[in-house]
């Protein structure tokens, strides 16, 4: 991996927030391995794990790993919900094997969501390790342009933006969002 990133927001029972990005190192044309998992007031529950890609024409590439998810999705009913446009374009930077649940029955979250999260996390790690690295230095750069180009989509729709400034201040929030979150923005 070139680099695994891991935040975690805990504000008690009132809300839990964990967010995680991996990234397979640039000489492997794989997507990146995107995470959120929140927690209000242990009531309501917001979830999204996806591999998810980084060319903007992804049928070809998406049919690489997307078979692997499907068996793994089709055991979880509760995760199969729909992402709101609110913030992002699903056809952007979002696979078709995304889970993704909004639910307020905490049981979920033992039965269905961690054994899920578990199977996504182990499914990218085992492509990591068994796809073969490119040897042309263009297929390389090309990849790590679309790593950067996933940090500026994401860090210019950051849904938490808003959260973060209120907390601890506009700038600390753009430079938490810009330079830690998706560094490559």
């Amino acid at each position: 991996y070139r680099k695994i990133r891991m935040t975690y927001y805990d504000a008690g029972d009132a809300v839990q927030v964990f967010n995680s990005v991996w990234y397979p190192d640039a000489k492997y044309n794989l997507p990146v391995l995107g995470i959120d998992l929140l927690s209000f007031n242990r009531k309501k529950y917001l979830a999204i794990v996806d591999f998810q890609p980084l060319h903007p024409d992804e049928d070809s590439h998406s049919t690489i790993y997307e078979h692997i998810l499907k068996p793994i999705k089709e055991k979880y009913d509760n995760l199969k919900g729909r992402m709101s446009s609110k913030f992002y374009d699903e056809t952007q930077f979002f696979s078709k094997e995304m889970l993704f649940a909004r639910f307020e029955d905490g049981k979920i979250v033992n039965d269905d969501l961690f054994p899920a999260f578990k199977s996504y996390v182990e499914t990218h790690v085992d492509l990591v390790k068994n796809t073969p690295q490119a040897k042309n230095p263009q297929d390389v750069q090309h990849v790590f342009e679309r790593q950067q180009a996933y940090d500026t989509y994401s860090a210019d729709r950051d849904p938490a933006a808003g959260l973060f400034a209120a907390m601890f201040g506009k700038e600390w929030a753009e430079d938490f969002i810009y330079d830690f979150l998706f560094s490559l923005s």
